[in-house]
């Protein structure tokens, strides 16, 4: 039976939790941390998470930050404009019309560059919990319409992982204390 774990996907850093004796435990990668840096880095490896980071003042151009705000949305939107401002890594239009990134000479989606992120949870979680068997319930910011929710689920997939329920942070947040969890 697959053990399910929830995914905090987020545009800065990510976090992944399992249930363990009734209690929620946030699991740690092999660094210790209970977060990682939501942020991939291009070039000879993709490198996920601290390393990515690492790489960023190397090279900008190729490490790619808070794609999450890129996910599900068309190139010509207002957040997309404004992302153009903000990044260093080129933001383009695929053939549908969706925003896609630009790095090291090749064309990324965001789905496939959330996947990597959630492909190091997966990780995390896979040594954690002793299994690659597992299922993923992925916590969203509440404005994500259904385009972002789905996204989210394909990137899921690409990552290897089954994403059973797509949740709003506020109500993981109510649920986690309807069930009196103490942080």
């Amino acid at each position: 039976m697959s053990k399910i774990v929830g995914i905090d996907l987020g545009t800065t850093f990510s976090c992944v939790a399992a249930m363990e004796g009734g209690k929620p435990r946030v699991l740690t990668g092999s660094d210790g941390s209970g977060t990682t840096p939501s942020v991939v880095s291009y070039g000879d490896e993709t490198l996920v998470g601290e390393p990515a980071r690492r790489q960023a003042a190397a090279a900008p151009e190729a490490t790619v930050t808070a794609s999450k705000r890129l996910i599900g949305r068309r190139f010509a939107s207002e957040e997309v404009k404004w992302m153009q401002q903000q990044n260093s890594y080129r933001i383009v239009a695929s053939s549908n019309g969706d925003a896609h990134i630009r790095v090291t000479g090749k064309t990324v989606s965001p789905q496939e560059v959330a996947a990597e992120v959630l492909s190091a949870m997966r990780t995390v979680a896979s040594d954690a919990l002793g299994t690659d068997d597992l299922k993923a319930v992925v916590t969203v910011p509440a404005y994500f319409n259904d385009a972002q929710r789905q996204a989210t689920r394909v990137a899921g997939k690409i990552a290897g992982m089954e994403v059973v329920r797509i949740i709003n942070e506020p109500t993981a947040a109510a649920l986690a204390h309807g069930i009196g969890v103490d942080f």
